[in-house]
């Protein structure tokens, strides 16, 4: 059922905005139609405060804390601790405490360092707002807005505040957020009812509703919390959950862990008191020691904190994710759909090429500056420059192309260069018009807009009605194949004549095969025209003319698409240009299929299942729309592909959503496909994609180097208590030592891989199943390969002191410091799971992997010689022999891993790399 606010509800002035003329409400905002002065703006910014809701309260510090402390292992081992409270053991329940209080320590800080980051990324996707300041358009960030701007907004973008429209051109907004209803709402400039519903106002557009068709100008009434969707208490963004299904996967094996950990110290205590006759209360503690050792404690912080450092590190890099399972799901991508102006290109339309009857013209110059002469064109080469004033039908095509256009020219007066505001393909027409000596301001004011259809990718083009040369005139432009459809005639110098659709596709196809971007204009008597429909320029319109504009590849896309293909991933463009004119940028870029380009057209005609036999030998959709490009998403992960969708628009909400990654334009995008999407370029960059793929790989490939390299440790330590036990022999380790190794361990080694760089192979490895298990068998069998070598090191070093006729403490000292070298020297060989690092790079190549080695061998010597620590843990000083000893015996363990990785080598058995 359809909410609604209660009837006739108005601001806190008592202003009910909607029944108030479009001039009362200017006049009760003391504002004009030319918007605020900039320091009328920040007077108001001070009275009102910025534009913004209140977000959701941060969880407090105790409960970030309390919530480190919701997994079965922890709690497992705060069960033992107050068991071993209850038994008289105070010093190991004491023990157990405090390295169980040190690791959520851990996992608190990091987890709130992680939030901060997430939150420092939403700040980041602030959406901005464009509004006259000063009599001029400028875009602002949305919270700036205040009450009495004038607002501008178009399709795709979010109100940034409750608005009384002044301007509607076939404006229609989603008030979902609000209302509850589905369907898009109509909008006018007209005055409605002081008791209308919410839904029905129709003068007014609120914060928060997205703009899903047409333009419109509004002043703005109220912001903050006083507007509408701030009174209801509406997020525009939720938090963020920390919890992603990488973690959900490591929750289920800690739970698995957990009862297998307990089952086994349970069979180990009663086997010990049944077969050797050992007391119950010191088999309960052997049982207690073997869960303390066996259990990974760190593990769940070491991964958040993994997961936090790749998402600031892609924040570093341009990519900006909104949702932290995205960081997964990046090293399984196998398709990147991206869109081509912008994204694969530079985005700095420049006409180049225009053709007027018989005549063609080049232009000088390249991007924004208006700067430039025009040329004639012979043979193919650029001829001399012409005087516009003696080419009037020039002239002519330029004014139009100006007037049947929203984009403005813009000149910083800071670094004195020239930019666009509005769309760079439009900017192009305008700054071809002022390089030709047309000023589009004085243009415009000259030739009023009266009526217009703007831009949908739907139709393909632009309309207008103004008057030019006493009549009324209907000028529009937009794709050639759609205007050819709907033109008759062609003008030329020597009048009207009819139009020759083979010549001018044969020109088309000249400036798409040069890889310009081709615009076509025309015209159409407007006579007897007073509210502008498509269906007033569907035939009998005049061309006048075609532009082609260069838009070059980016050179990092260039190098960008050479990674992906070594990566195994595919680039494919996606664009609303001519197909000659995709395939002639998907060659420049390096594409690998770029024989033929599928049309929009084709898409439709095609069943699903035909889509998808071809959709892995195209790499080039042309005229495609943002609905083929759901179809495109389908078909590709139908054929078991995992895919990157990019978008900027309102229609391309649904194939962001539907991408296993969608990736929304921050420059270029609208609000709406940033909300749909689980990533947001801040460059609108293809290259920043394919960093981000890099990163995420390396995440997810350091998350499993730290799982590998944990669970030994702890399998070493378990096993040594449980084969003490079943043996009838003295424990090498005892429950508190075994605590101390854990804690050591992951406080130092255990965080260093997170900080470890990607391989340098790691773009030239196939992608991840993104089905694929955390620990495959490869991964398991190096595990327990290790874990023996460690445990023979362990039992080793302990039964040769005894043997010496040391003591059982300098015994345990000897043990615990051979668990703990061995492990450092393993960290070594972890940074690569399969490649060599039997080099300079590969020993000394990671600084974290140094320092982390450092501290932990400064805390062992305190271990073993402080006196508190050994009074506390039980240990005994060692001498120099026995550090040789387990020095040689740490190289050995390194040199046999490593042994084993080159059998795994030449065996070409890599499955970590999948």
């Amino acid at each position: 059922m359809t909410e609604q606010r209660s009837s006739g509800e108005r601001s806190p002035e008592g202003v009910a905005w909607h029944s108030l003329s479009c001039d009362d409400a200017l006049t009760r905002q003391q504002s004009t139609q030319s918007g605020l002065s900039s320091n009328e703006a920040q007077t108001r910014l001070d009275k009102y405060g910025p534009n913004k809701l209140r977000r959701e309260q941060a969880r407090p510090w105790y409960r970030r804390l309390l919530d480190q402390f919701n997994n079965i292992l922890m709690l497992i081992l705060l069960v033992a601790a107050a068991a071993s409270l209850l038994l008289g053991h105070s010093l190991d329940a004491g023990a157990i405490v405090a390295v169980v209080l040190i690791i959520a320590l851990i996992g608190f800080f990091q987890e709130g360092k992680a939030e901060q980051a997430l939150e420092g990324i939403r700040n980041m996707l602030s959406p901005q707002a464009n509004v006259l300041r000063d009599g001029k358009r400028a875009t602002i960030a949305a919270k700036a807005v205040v009450p009495g701007d004038i607002v501008q907004v178009e399709s795709g973008n979010r109100v940034p505040a409750d608005l009384r429209l002044i301007e509607a051109r076939r404006f229609r907004t989603d008030e979902a957020p609000l209302t509850g209803e589905s369907e898009p709402v109509d909008k006018t400039t007209q005055a409605v009812q002081e008791d209308a519903e919410l839904a029905e106002r129709g003068s007014m557009a609120y914060a928060g509703t997205i703009v899903v068709q047409g333009t419109a100008k509004g002043l703005v009434v109220e912001t903050g919390s006083r507007t509408e969707i701030g009174k209801i208490s509406e997020m525009l963004r939720s938090v963020e959950q920390l919890k992603t299904p990488l973690l959900e996967q490591l929750d289920r094996a800690g739970r698995v862990l957990a009862i297998f950990i307990l089952g086994a110290a349970a069979i180990t205590a009663v086997l010990g008191a049944l077969i050797h006759d050992q007391p119950l209360g010191e088999m309960f503690m052997a049982a207690v020691g073997l869960a303390v050792a066996a259990i990974p404690e760190g593990l769940p912080a070491i991964v958040t904190i993994s997961l936090a450092l790749g998402v600031q590190s892609m924040a570093k890099r341009n990519a900006i994710i909104r949702r932290l399972p995205a960081v997964e799901t990046l090293g399984s991508i196998s398709t990147i759909f991206s869109d081509k102006t912008g994204t694969l290109t530079r985005n700095q339309m420049t006409a180049q090429a225009i053709w007027l009857g018989n005549q063609q013209y080049r232009i000088d110059g390249v991007g924004f500056t208006p700067e430039g002469k025009f040329r004639l064109a012979q043979d193919g080469e650029s001829g001399q420059a012409i005087d516009i004033d003696k080419h009037p039908e020039l002239e002519y095509f330029l004014k139009v192309g100006v007037l049947c256009n929203d984009a403005e020219l813009a000149r910083d007066k800071q670094n004195d260069r020239y930019h666009i505001l509005g769309d760079p393909t439009e900017g192009a027409l305008v700054v071809a018009a002022a390089k030709a000596g047309i000023d589009p301001h004085a243009l415009r004011r000259t030739y009023e807009r009266l009526d217009a259809i703007p831009f949908e990718s739907e139709h393909k083009y632009m309309a207008i009605v103004t008057y030019m040369d006493d009549q009324r005139r209907l000028l529009f432009k937009g794709a050639p194949d759609r205007l050819l459809e709907m033109c008759r005639y062609v003008r030329t110098p020597e009048g009207i004549v009819d139009l020759d659709v083979e010549k001018w596709e044969t020109r088309i196809h000249e400036l798409s095969s040069r890889g310009l971007r081709v615009l076509a204009i025309a015209e159409k008597s407007a006579e007897g025209i007073d509210t502008l429909e498509h269906d007033h320029v569907q035939e009998g319109s005049t061309l006048l003319g075609i532009v082609g504009l260069l838009d070059p590849p980016r050179d990092e896309a260039i190098e960008a698409v050479k990674v992906c293909r070594q990566a195994g991933i595919r680039p494919v463009m996606i664009t609303g240009d001519h197909a000659t004119t995709a395939l002639a940028i998907a060659k420049q870029l390096g594409f690998s299929h770029t024989e033929k380009a599928l049309t929009g057209r084709e898409i439709e005609v095609m069943s699903d299942a035909e889509l998808e036999d071809v959709i892995l030998e195209v790499d080039v959709y042309a005229r495609a729309s943002p609905e083929h490009k759901l179809r495109l998403v389908k078909a590709m992960q139908a054929r078991g592909g995992v895919c990157s969708m990019t978008g900027d628009g309102v229609n391309d909400g649904p194939a962001l959503k539907r991408a296993d990654v969608g990736v929304a334009m921050g420059i270029q995008g609208t609000e709406a496909a940033k909300d749909a999407s689980e990533m947001v370029l801040a460059d609108d960059n293809f290259a920043s994609i394919v960093n981000a793929i890099r990163e995420g790989r390396k995440v997810y490939d350091n998350i499993r180097k730290t799982v590998t390299f944990i669970l030994p440790t702890n399998g070493a330590q378990g096993l040594a208590i449980m084969l003490a036990v079943l043996a009838g022999s003295v424990l090498p380790i005892t429950p508190l030592q075994a605590l101390w190794v854990n804690m050591v361990v992951a406080v130092t080694l255990g965080l260093a891989l997170a900080f470890e760089e990607g391989e340098k192979d790691l773009m030239q490895r196939q992608p991840r199943d993104p089905d694929a298990p955390l620990l495959n068998m490869f991964l398991l069998w190096r595990v327990i390969f290790v874990s023996m070598l460690l445990l023979a090191g362990v039992f080793g070093m302990f039964s040769w002191i005894l043997a010496q006729g040391g003591s059982e403490a300098l015994a345990r000292a000897g043990a615990v410091n051979m668990l703990v070298t061995g492990s450092a020297a393993y960290l070594i060989n972890s940074r690569f799971l399969v490649n060599s690092t039997l080099s300079l790079e590969g020993i000394f190549g990671s600084r974290p992997v140094w320092i982390s080695i450092g501290l932990i061998m400064l805390l062992q010597l305190a271990f073993t010689y402080l006196p508190f620590m050994q009074l506390i843990f039980g240990s005994a000083a060692l001498g120099l022999g026995h550090w040789l000893v387990i020095g040689v015996v740490s190289i050995v363990i390194y040199l046999l891993i490593e042994l084993e990785k080159a059998v795994w080598r030449r065996r070409k058995a890599a499955p970590i790399r999948h």
